[in-house]
């Protein structure tokens, strides 16, 4: 398959970057982080016209645009989809965002001001992703996860989630939350910390916190490194809070 193609399956979904199998875990398409490194090898930066006149990038790249028919709502300001991206209906996207190359967004997400969905990552059903969130991309090397966010998860304002971590379904991130394959995770309500790079459970609430740096000196400074911290699973409560509000979709 051409790398054209791809990038055209890609924006309709008929192919991903990644995909969960039958056991629910989730696996790299590599033939498709391929044809998306193969465009950029084949792409030549021009100057763009138009509604982009004065920007320059791969003139095989160029951004998303979408009609009313595609029931996307992207609601002016700066924001850009860029070609080989998957952006379901019922998607909302506010200014400025940016969702990359090999990104899938599936339907009822809402992507808020100041969001990255970066390259590949792949980003569930009805998922909140809040204002100023940064979710990382990866292309190379070609065998590495991307950041993957399950259905319904809440990404609360500032989060940052990067080197391919999973956010499983139902997840809540507190504010300011960031979680990468070298940040330990303190699960509070089951006594136990996670593996380094683990999947985030279902329905987890994380908060950030802070952990003691080992070693004499540091003991002595006191002084203390971040981590997160699961401090309890969505009940009715926490649901109730979370809830969406369909009138804005």
């Amino acid at each position: 398959m051409t790398w054209q193609q791809t990038l055209t399956d890609l924006e309709t979904g008929k192919v991903r970057a990644a995909e969960q199998n039958s056991k629910g875990t989730w696996q790299v398409n590599t033939s498709v982080k391929q044809a998306i490194l193969a465009a950029f090898k084949a792409g030549e930066n021009i100057e763009f016209d138009g509604i982009y006149q004065g920007f320059v990038d791969k003139h095989n790249l160029p951004a998303r645009e979408f009609t009313v028919a595609d029931k996307v709502r992207m609601v002016p300001g700066g924001s850009s989809v860029r070609r080989g991206a998957y952006v379901a209906p019922g998607v909302i996207i506010m200014p400025p965002a940016y969702i990359n190359v090999g990104a899938f967004v599936d339907s009822g997400t809402m992507i808020d001001s100041h969001a990255l969905i970066g390259s590949c990552a792949q980003i569930g059903k009805n998922v909140h992703v809040s204002a100023a969130v940064q979710i990382g991309g990866v292309l190379e090397p070609i065998g590495a996860s991307p950041v993957i966010i399950e259905d319904n998860a809440f990404l609360s304002a500032g989060v940052i989630i990067v080197e391919g971590i999973v956010v499983k379904k139902g997840a809540v991130l507190a504010p300011g939350v960031s979680l990468s394959a070298s940040v330990p995770v303190y699960d509070c309500v089951n006594n136990v910390i996670l593996e380094k790079g683990a999947d985030i459970p279902e329905n987890a609430v994380v908060v950030p916190g802070t952990r003691p740096v080992t070693g004499a000196w540091a003991e002595q400074q006191g002084l203390s490194m971040a981590c997160a911290l699961i401090v309890k699973y969505r009940d009715e409560k926490s649901n109730a809070a979370l809830e969406l509000e369909s009138v804005l979709r």
